[in-house]
């Protein structure tokens, strides 16, 4: 089954890299069901997925008026409940896991099934993607999950003139031709002062997720003081362009059946990921479980009742109507 490291939460993958991750839920032995979750861009095993309380309006779900160490309670309960036994995980390069410099698609794959393997999770298990975390899990579940605007599928038409396009294929260029030149060019121009690059920027977040990212850490990673790190900036380099490459398939070349059990939560007001682009996959994959937070924007993982909504659509295909969008015919 491969090493286990002594006096910490890793293990060993078969070319040597270590790979952190922790538990949480009911232990493993005794659960029903078997999660392993897959943080974003910038964040690492230690990402909240409970009740996190956001003082707004928008509170469509029933947890509303509690307070936090309710909505915890709350969702502990269910998780007791439900027999959920909850693997984070730090991506590679992220937290205290070991860098991969051939980072790509398949080895994000691998570095999953291996660490399954590892802790002897079982043949049947979960993968849940949070934003940039969903594309080494396409063909599972994902909470507002990132595109790649190379995939075939898309219309012309709607990504032509999105500035989120063209601001990544530049990004991809300077990654790849000139990287050194990419990190003094975050470093000096982009981050103005220590806060993250992305925190409570209203161009990435709506007021929502602003809210939110009063109450969390945000994304440690993505500070100067972090990005002035090399290793920490050729990790991300590295994830965005794996991320954003040329891939050898897109969604629609999945075959997925009402077995499957794919499912997609969104907000409407993403400003990261247009939803108009997650119901152009859905147009071509008709069997995604899709669902839509009305007002929600990136951060709805981190909204009210949404890590509850997400376990009982998944596990135990309970919908609530406020997240079934109305689409076009």
């Amino acid at each position: 089954m491969g090493d286990s490291c002594e006096n910490s939460n890793r293990v060993k993958l078969r070319d040597g890299r270590l790979l952190a991750y922790r538990e949480s839920g009911v232990p493993k032995e005794e659960a029903k069901y078997k999660i392993i979750l897959v943080h974003g861009f910038g964040s690492s095993k230690d990402m909240n997925f409970s009740a996190s309380k956001v003082e707004h309006t928008l509170c469509y779900v029933h947890f509303f008026g509690e307070k936090k160490s309710d909505l915890d309670l709350v969702f502990q309960e269910l998780i007791q409940e439900l027999g959920v036994y909850l693997l984070f995980y730090d991506r590679s390069g992220y937290g205290d896991s070991d860098a991969n410099t051939k980072r790509s698609l398949k080895s994000e794959v691998d570095d999953i099934a291996e660490l399954a393997e590892h802790l002897e999770i079982g043949p049947k298990f979960y993968l849940i993607g949070i934003s940039m975390g969903s594309y080494p899990t396409w063909g599972v579940a994902f909470v507002a999950p990132v595109v790649n605007y190379r995939w075939p599928s898309l219309p012309k038409k709607l990504i032509k003139k999105d500035y989120r396009r063209g601001i990544i294929r530049w990004c991809l260029r300077i990654s790849r031709f000139a990287p050194g030149l990419l990190h003094w060019w975050v470093v000096q121009k982009v981050i103005p002062s220590n806060s993250s690059v992305l925190e409570s920027n209203p161009v990435y977040f709506n007021s929502h997720d602003v809210e939110v990212l009063k109450r969390t850490t945000g994304f440690p990673m993505l500070t100067k003081d972090k990005l002035r790190e090399r290793n920490v900036f050729d990790t991300l380099r590295d994830d965005f362009v794996a991320c954003f490459g040329q891939w050898d398939f897109e969604p629609a070349d999945l075959n997925i059946t009402e077995e499957s059990s794919v499912h997609i939560w969104h907000g409407k007001e993403d400003k990261v990921v247009p939803f108009q682009l997650q119901r152009c996959i859905l147009q071509k994959q008709p069997l995604i479980n899709y669902h839509e937070i009305p007002q929600g924007g990136h951060l709805i993982v981190h909204y009210d009742g949404t890590c509850d909504a997400i376990l009982r659509a998944l596990l135990l295909g309970e919908e609530q109507t406020l997240y079934k969008p109305v689409l076009d015919s």
